[in-house]
């Protein structure tokens, strides 16, 4: 039995302390110092933006027996390049929530399942790390975790363990999607296709593509299969959890109207907002500028952006919208997700 250890707890009751990797050869977490400053400073919780932070390595049983109780956690589960970035800013409210941008944690579990790791010591940890991570700044806050859409396999699981836990489902629309895609070029490119055989390796995949298909497949295509794919998993879990605990929101509906989205989602999430709280986050930096370089940019350049790489490769994006739509109608794919939340 692991003996219990003051001075852990004592660390652990600083919530500025995130269990950032977790290490299955050592049964370790590696726990990184980021305070609520520096997880608003970067657009995502991952080493490339925590160079120089050096972790302590601590036994995975002593993490646990140290470890404060955890706060009610929800979920922004998305498809990517859908703003979710920029929602996770804005709902990082002092006194209301604290939000976690893609803790690598997640991932972690995800490259364990795909090494062969056992599923009940997978859903163990990743059980025992969900509840590390829900350790607001603040008392009373609740902790809102937006995971990087490569775990979105789990989502059945980390759901069945936060029984109380409420889920947005954020999504891009195909063409804005695919627009998206095109303008950033080869990396975007390359991108896309590894998302796809990380979801063949889930079995996420169901679109009735065999192996000799899926390597004819052109680069939208390709973005196209896994969108389709993640829109497939999305429907299922708006009808099996249902509308109360999950619900849905296309990115150009949070666009046009942020302030009505943002208002509702506080409500969805059940956390103790009030209207002076999402005033100062919608007057804070996240709106006006990028999520990812923290350049200034509006909505305004952003539509822009789509005219501009729909002028360059809409005879591509077109093509593939329509044989998306043939396969979405095959196998019963929306192109838009029931139980959508409305300002």
């Amino acid at each position: 039995m692991t003996g219990f250890d003051p001075a852990l707890r004592q660390l652990l009751s600083d919530p500025s302390w995130l269990p950032h990797r977790y290490d299955e050869r050592r049964d370790a977490f590696h726990l990184l110092q980021v305070d609520r400053a520096g997880r608003a400073g970067i657009p995502f919780l991952t080493d490339e933006h925590l160079q120089g932070r050096a972790p302590r390595v601590v036994d995975r049983a002593q993490v646990v027996a140290a470890a404060p109780a955890a706060a009610p956690v929800h979920f922004i589960f998305h498809s990517a390049y859908c703003c979710s970035t920029l929602l996770a800013r804005l709902l990082d409210m002092p006194g209301v929530a604290s939000t976690l941008k893609e803790p690598v944690f997640l991932n972690d579990m995800v490259g364990w399942r795909h090494r062969g790791g056992e599923g009940r010591r997978i859903a163990m940890v990743l059980d025992q790390g969900l509840g590390l991570l829900a350790r607001p700044f603040d008392a009373g806050e609740a902790v809102i975790i937006k995971p990087s859409n490569v775990v979105n396999a789990l989502i059945p699981a980390m759901m069945a363990m936060k029984p109380d836990a409420k889920a947005l489902l954020l999504y891009a629309p195909l063409e804005q999607y695919l627009s998206s895609i095109a303008r950033k070029g080869m990396w975007s490119r390359l991108w896309v296709r590894e998302l796809l055989v990380k979801q063949l390796r889930d079995g996420m995949v169901q679109l009735g593509l065999d192996d000799t298909a899926l390597l004819q497949l052109t680069d939208l295509q390709a973005a196209a299969a896994g969108w389709l794919a993640q829109q497939q998993q999305f429907a299922g879990l708006l009808r099996t959890l249902g509308s109360v605990r999950v619900r849905s929101l296309d990115s150009e509906h949070l666009m046009a109207d942020i302030s009505g989205h943002l208002d509702v989602l506080v409500r969805h999430f059940g956390v103790d907002a009030n209207q002076d709280a999402i005033a100062t986050a919608l007057a804070g930096p996240a709106l006006g500028t990028d999520s990812k370089t923290g350049n200034a940019f509006t909505n305004d350049q952003r539509a822009q952006q789509k005219r501009e790489s729909l002028n360059l490769h809409g005879e591509e994006v077109a093509m593939v919208l329509r044989w998306a739509a043939e396969i979405a109608a095959r196998f019963d794919i929306p192109m838009a997700l029931d139980h959508p939340i409305t300002a």
